[in-house]
């Protein structure tokens, strides 16, 4: 069972130090407990964002699990001589939820992306994994909580996905935590643009080489700035080992 006190440093940033099984298994175990305890899973992106962002380091720190998404965050950990168990994407670790979920006939609301994504989503999801129950969906374009915590408590989904992007997923998800009767909460940036089929994921091998990130800058060259954060996260590291 996962440390929940014991936490890996990485630039400030403390993840669980689990393996994919582990964590599928503590999340389903706070699941029936309806307290919308919420799952974080940052990248370099995230962790360079949080170390000037006290908002987002404090949603991230105060969440039930952070979970490392981002081949960026291993190779940090192994500079720093810190053990992480594996990497653990957030569309990969979603998946395999929704295939334990399905077995047992549990309830999923997909919140986020642009107007039309969720919907499209929640199609394939469904065709995907027969057994899990989508209980509503809504789009991430918004400027009040309160009629979507409604819609959403209404359905009192075993999951909620939140699909806003950060750092507004784990702002939205540390605030509103309290007012949303919910299994559980997972941050999970993309997701639905994948699971809906307007983004594709790179092929299997590229992923098993870590280059998933290269795959998308190929398909998607406008990340190009956001990608000129890896080096940074990356000397940021060294400076951080060499400095013990």
């Amino acid at each position: 069972m996962i440390e929940m006190n014991s936490r890996v440093d990485i630039l400030g940033v403390g993840f669980n130090n689990t393996s994919m099984d582990e964590a599928l298994e503590y999340i389903l175990s706070l699941m029936p407990e309806h307290k919308a305890k919420y799952i974080v899973t940052p990248n370099p992106e995230i962790v360079m964002r949080a170390r000037s962002d006290h908002s987002l380091a404090s949603a991230i720190e105060n969440s039930s699990l952070v979970l490392p998404d981002g081949v960026g965050i291993m190779y940090g950990a192994k500079i720093l001589s810190r053990s992480l168990k594996e990497r653990i994407p957030g569309i990969d670790f979603t998946s395999l939820l929704f295939e334990h979920m399905a077995r047992n006939g549990k309830s999923v609301f997909l919140f986020g992306a642009k107007p039309g994504i969720a919907e499209k989503a929640a199609d394939n999801i469904s065709s995907q994994f027969p057994g899990l129950i989508i209980v509503g969906t809504n789009d991430g374009y918004f400027s009040d909580d309160k009629p979507i915590i409604d819609k959403i408590n209404e359905a009192k989904p075993d999951l909620l996905l939140v699909c806003l992007g950060f750092p507004k997923q784990e702002l939205w998800m540390q605030s509103n935590a309290d007012k949303l009767d919910v299994g559980i909460m997972i941050g999970a940036g993309g997701s639905l643009d994948v699971f809906s089929g307007t983004v594709e994921r790179a092929p299997l091998g590229w992923r098993k080489l870590g280059l998933e990130w290269l795959h998308r800058l190929i398909k998607e060259p406008r990340r190009f700035k956001r990608m000129l954060v890896l080096p940074k996260f990356l000397v940021a590291v060294i400076i951080s080992r060499i400095r013990g």
